[in-house]
């Protein structure tokens, strides 16, 4: 049986929104708790280790600011590479209702996922629902 455009449009249209909210989940599940971290703060770290690399004298010291200057730098590249958050969150936003009303996810399930209240409000996604 061949499926019918409307059939392959709700695929193309599922798989649309599919990738929104995927995307946005693993960019919250790569974040750490805390501050985030920006480029501006990574260069700011940087610079500071490459102060002190001047002035040290122990051998120890520069040894782990030499580290500390390798894993900055490693941070450096991946914030670099990081799609900004708020662009994934409003594409997000803007299909994660029609996905979770067709998938029967609940308020619970996508707070437990990381999913901030005000993004779920955002989106238009109440905290119960109403039968």
């Amino acid at each position: 049986m061949a499926m019918s455009a409307e059939h392959k449009a709700a695929l193309v249209q599922g798989r649309k929104e599919a990738k929104a909210i995927k995307s946005y989940l693993d960019a919250l599940g790569s974040r750490r708790p805390g501050r985030p971290v920006t480029k501006s703060s990574v260069e700011s770290r940087l610079a500071s280790i490459d102060s002190k690399l001047k002035d040290e004298t122990d051998a120890l010291k520069r040894l782990d600011l030499h580290q500390s200057r390798i894993e900055a730098r490693t941070a450096l590249s991946s914030v670099a590479e990081t799609a900004d958050l708020t662009e994934l969150e409003d594409e997000f936003a803007k299909v994660v209702k029609r996905y979770a009303d067709r998938k029967g996810i609940s308020y619970a399930a996508w707070r437990s996922a990381g999913v901030s209240a005000a993004t779920l409000k955002k989106a238009g996604i109440p905290r119960t629902r109403r039968g």
